[in-house]
């Protein structure tokens, strides 16, 4: 007999967190480009600048993963304290950051905002699978997308709204716009306030046997027994995992392209600004959030729709269609001149990226061994930091040489990318599907 269903409030009450993780997300991807540039960055330079994300994710998810894994604390739980420590530091760095100086500074606080940031986030994902059955968390992944999806429609646009609906003057050219700022400000107290907000409506259970777990932990205790897990969990990885990886890799190697370069090719290429002083390359990068803000809202909108489209195509060939959707998407800016029809290319790319926030860890849960959620997630995500790392030491090349720094041309490769994750998708065995 199944179980009585989650109520909807448990499910939305444990994920808004994600709404304020995705603010600092939402400011950094379609900001941060624009703020090297106006730093002074030359377009080569910028995937090396961006190296911050990937490393940041490389390091902290699998190592908070561990600890969250055998962390107990009798008032915050066991993720939970992870949460709150991330959003402190998080909403700290992105006040901070819009007040860059130097390239230098502007590249250091991104260290921190998206060390910050994972510190938060990491923990949520095994958040899901802790407080819900097996059938019940591709609705709990899916409401992460709905509020990585509006989260992401506020912040993305947050600039350009600034400027056309609240009337905040133009700043000097050439430098880092006031819209920016305050966008920053208040993505800064929408981080907190929405993960404080899931904190104190949503327990957590304590272990079974919690002289146990305090047993384990003493033994698990100290950096060597934390390298030697990790370790081992990587060796022994489930094989579904191992298939879901090279998904996972073509997937962000595509989007990765797109957040790197989408903000400056509409303004260079669509808007026809000459240089990062131009008043046209304001406008441009702020039409740019807009349009980061339209595929968020496509991705709050999808979110909804996800679980029933699953439950009749399979979870895989949800994927597979979703991401073939965020490829044409990305492939038809292509031959794009006018800028309103930038909206509907976010269409494709909204659908994509609310299946890819979602299905994968649907998928990968069904096949983590009990009691390794939080470790197994974070080295899941080395298989979207491991692209990152590639695009920004290697991509920087690709634009001067290949490219000849055209920002459309790498945004294009990115709707590649996104083609052969769909490929690769009939590659991956769901445990869960197979045997329902």
């Amino acid at each position: 007999m199944a179980g009585q269903a989650t109520r909807f409030s448990t499910i939305w009450n444990m994920s808004f967190g994600f709404l304020g993780i995705q603010f600092g997300w939402g400011l950094q991807m379609a900001n941060m480009s624009a703020i090297y540039e106006y730093l002074g960055a030359k377009p080569g330079q910028i995937p090396m600048l961006w190296l911050a994300a990937p490393l940041t994710g490389l390091l902290v998810q699998p190592v908070i993963g561990r600890l969250s894994d055998h962390t107990w604390s009798p008032r915050l739980g066991r993720r939970r304290p992870y949460f709150l420590v991330g959003a402190i530091l998080s909403s700290c760095a992105l006040i901070a950051m819009p007040n860059s100086s130097a390239l230098w500074m502007a590249a250091g606080l991104l260290w921190i905002l998206d060390a910050s940031i994972n510190v938060s986030m990491e923990p949520f994902r095994a958040f899901v699978a802790d407080l819900l059955p097996p059938s019940e968390r591709t609705r709990g992944f899916a409401m992460q997308s709905f509020f990585i999806g509006s989260g992401a429609v506020v912040a993305s646009a947050l600039p350009w709204m600034m400027s056309n609906w609240f009337g905040v003057a133009p700043s000097t050219p050439g430098t880092i716009p006031v819209t920016v700022r305050l966008s920053f400000y208040i993505g800064a107290a929408a981080f907190f306030g929405a993960v404080l907000y899931t904190i104190l409506t949503t327990g957590e259970k304590p272990p079974a046997d919690l002289a146990e777990f305090r047993r384990q932990q003493a033994a698990s205790s100290g950096l060597a027994a934390a390298a030697r897990e990790i370790i081992a969990a990587v060796k022994a990885m489930p094989d579904t995992m191992r298939q879901l990886a090279l998904v996972q890799i073509a997937t962000w190697l595509g989007l990765f392209c797109m957040w790197l370069y989408f903000p400056v090719a509409v303004a260079t290429n669509v808007f026809g600004a000459p240089d990062p002083s131009s008043p046209l390359y304001q406008r441009g990068v702020e039409w740019a959030g807009v349009c980061f803000g339209a595929y968020s809202a496509v991705c709050f909108g999808f979110a909804f729709f996800l679980p029933p489209l699953a439950r009749r195509r399979g979870r895989k060939g949800t994927h597979t269609i979703c991401l073939l959707a965020g490829a044409a998407g990305l492939l038809s800016v292509a031959v794009i001149t006018h800028p309103s029809l930038l909206l509907l290319s976010m269409v494709g790319v909204g659908i994509a990226w609310a299946s890819t926030l979602s299905m994968p860890y649907s998928i990968l849960a069904g096949s983590i061994p009990p009691g390794q959620t939080g470790i197994y997630m974070g080295i899941f995500n080395f298989f979207i930091v491991i692209p990152e790392i590639v695009a920004s030491l290697g991509f920087g090349w690709v634009m001067s040489h290949l490219l000849h720094n055209n920002r459309m041309a790498a945004v294009v490769a990115g709707g590649a990318f996104l083609a052969l994750a769909a490929l690769l998708v009939s590659r991956v065995h769901d445990r869960a599907e197979a045997a329902e």
